[in-house]
């Protein structure tokens, strides 16, 4: 019996070696807790099963105060089982909250993504329309600029024409 307990309160600590790694404090400190209520349920099992092959009275018979014993001991496996059930409750709490906690992250994480999609997608179409302005202006300035040389050699051919009218 013994060697039961010392194997159950053994897996019990290399589980919580593992478990330390991934869960948070709170939900660490629970199972803790959780654990503990465990160990001692089973020690008072322990008790309760010598309690039970305990003989005092005459011809090595159970008395009445050693059924009473029994019961008593059984009474406190109960509420001890009763005090689990209430912890791994709490446990489960943390759990799901934490449940709750990833998804309301994933959606939020979802809005942030699609705003930023929503974003880049307007500031490409701006960049696209400022593209074809930029390639408008740019055809205007140079027509224009076309223009005004055509402009400046025919006033410059002009007055070399009226100049040298002028001149004979």
């Amino acid at each position: 019996m013994i060697r039961f307990l010392l194997l159950c309160i053994g897996l019990s600590a290399a589980l919580n070696v593992m478990a330390m790694e991934a869960d948070t404090s709170a939900y660490q400190t629970q199972r803790l807790k959780i654990n503990a209520l465990l160990a001692e349920r089973s020690a008072k099992f322990g008790q309760y099963d010598l309690s039970l092959s305990a003989r005092t009275g005459i011809f090595g018979l159970q008395t009445k105060n050693d059924l009473r014993n029994s019961n008593e001991i059984l009474r406190g496996i109960i509420l001890s089982d009763n005090n689990i059930f209430r912890e791994l409750k709490v446990l489960m709490n943390y759990k799901d909250q934490e449940v709750q906690q990833v998804q309301s992250n994933a959606s939020s994480t979802n809005k942030r993504i699609e705003g930023y999609m929503l974003a880049i997608k307007k500031l490409q179409e701006q960049n696209d329309e400022l593209k074809a302005r930029t390639s408008e202006v740019t055809e205007k300035k140079d027509t224009s600029t076309y223009v005004i040389i055509f402009l400046s050699v025919v006033i410059l051919a002009g007055g070399i024409f009226i100049f040298s009218r002028l001149r004979k």
